[in-house]
């Protein structure tokens, strides 16, 4: 996180993992952990990707990438957040959203959105250099999340085509 006021110029080589990056606080789940733990050992982190592309002066910009189908869980954040997608597409509610087109998330709310058969690429800005995140889903949605880890994870550990 940079601290000083002073110019910056940040390159890609240089981005930090979001979760190597200590500007988001995990609060653990109070429901469906065993069943959310069977997904992540089924494979779930490798259906995503996030970099930090600059947090300071009260706020954040992360890069990230969920692969198609992701099963994104209900959750919130203690920071408001407009996401703006640079490729692939979201399903928000009854919304179907593509490159260019953003959304946003007010502080506190859960919400969840669902990647299409693309995937989606998109930029996270917050009002905060420091987030948490707080998963709200249940164990229901955890048992479903299994089998969509199952069905897509030999797709999401193949390297992507160029």
């Amino acid at each position: 996180m940079i601290q000083d006021k002073k110019f910056h110029i940040f390159r890609a080589d240089n981005m930090a993992k979001l979760a190597e990056a200590d500007i988001m606080t995990m609060v653990p789940p109070t429901k469906g952990i065993e069943e959310m733990m069977a997904c992540v050992d089924a494979g779930l982190p490798d259906g995503t990707a996030s970099q930090v592309i600059f947090s300071g002066f009260g706020l954040s910009l992360v890069r990230v990438w969920f692969k198609k189908h992701f099963p994104l869980p209900l959750h919130s954040h203690d920071a408001d957040c407009v996401y703006y997608i640079i490729a692939g597409g979201v399903k928000l509610g009854t919304e179907e959203l593509g490159p260019g087109d953003g959304f946003f998330i007010p502080a506190g709310v859960p919400y969840t959105y669902r990647p299409g058969a693309q995937g989606v690429e998109l930029i996270e800005v917050r009002n905060s250099a420091r987030f948490d995140y707080r998963e709200r889903s249940t164990a229901a949605f955890w048992k479903k999340a299994l089998k969509t880890v199952q069905e897509n994870h030999s797709d999401w550990v193949q390297p992507a085509a160029r």
